[in-house]
């Protein structure tokens, strides 16, 4: 989430230059400017790592037209959130009617004025903004203040399948409080839950790489997502994330592991020649690994076989 408007990326979209100049004079003070001379290009970017926040896009282009870039972004779930504004000297109502039907949020129209241009843009990015923060704070744990499930089962999806696609190795931790139900039965449920909000801090903190996450996945489970990572890096991180908690020294006499909350670990990983299918198991693998480790004395990992 872009934490102000000066943050914020615009991606003008003009096969003329002197249209791309004069928008990206008007707005860099306010706004980063990437800049496309044509659809494919448009695309790319908007498909890309660093993702615009808004599009002003010109419909008359050579090759890819405005209209089919629109279409194309709005089709998938990776770009049909990026608001679309149309900027071009096609402004009847029969151009605007066909521009909102594929999704644009508004027009400007050629030649055009800075003020209006100015306003409109900065009405737009306002509620994008708004929406990016509602958006990030539906995708947070409301207790714990980490990513919930709903953002782990997304990024699962997303990072997966560029696993699959770049054949790279990438690895899951499914971790559990060991007996946690104990805990919170005997040292009461405001106790349960700041001992949950500590156990997630130290997990989140003893990340190293701002692609791995980690995440409530439910009560008092958590997993990570380690991305680029193969079963060795992913059995050192499980390690650090267990010995992690244990060094908490949160003191827990109801558990059979130890004196203090312990935690027990599934790896799994999926290899570099994985499918799809293999993706699909790759939790489950996680999961009964996570069963291994409580079946062999809890506050330890163990591999998916």
């Amino acid at each position: 989430m872009k934490a102000n408007e000066k943050e914020s990326t615009i991606l003008i979209v003009d096969d003329e230059p002197t249209n791309v100049q004069a928008l990206a004079k008007l707005l860099k003070n306010d706004y980063r400017i990437q800049v496309a001379n044509n659809g494919e290009k448009a695309l790319a970017i908007a498909r890309g790592s660093k993702q615009p926040d808004l599009i002003l896009l010109d419909i008359q282009m050579e090759g890819m037209d405005g209209y089919e870039v629109c279409r194309q972004l709005k089709e998938v779930p990776l770009t049909n959130t990026i608001p679309v504004i149309f900027v071009t000297g096609q402004n009847t109502v029969s151009d605007e009617e066909k521009g909102f039907k594929l999704g644009a949020v508004d027009y400007i129209s050629k030649p055009f004025y800075p003020t209006i241009v100015r306003a409109r843009v900065g009405t737009h990015m306002s509620l994008k903004l708004k929406t990016d923060l509602l958006e990030q704070i539906a995708m947070l744990d409301g207790l714990t203040g980490i990513p919930n499930r709903r953002y782990f089962d997304e990024r699962f999806q997303k990072e997966g399948r560029r696993a699959l696609r770049d054949k790279l190795p990438f690895s899951v931790i499914m971790m559990d409080i060991d007996h946690f139900k104990g805990f919170n039965d005997n040292y009461g449920h405001g106790a349960g839950d700041n001992c949950l909000q500590k156990v997630a801090r130290a997990l989140a903190n003893t990340l190293l790489r701002p692609a791995d996450i980690i995440a409530r996945y439910g009560g008092e489970e958590f997993v990570a997502l380690l991305p680029n990572t193969n079963s060795e890096g992913a059995g050192k991180m499980a390690e650090d994330l267990r010995s992690a908690v244990e060094s908490l020294a949160v003191i827990n006499e109801y558990s059979s592991a130890a004196r203090v909350v312990t935690l027990s670990l599934g790896v799994a990983t999926l290899d570099t020649d994985g499918d799809e299918t293999m993706l699909s198991e790759l939790l489950k693998q996680a999961d009964d690994a996570l069963y291994k480790a409580k079946e062999g004395g809890r506050n330890r990992f163990v591999f998916a076989k």
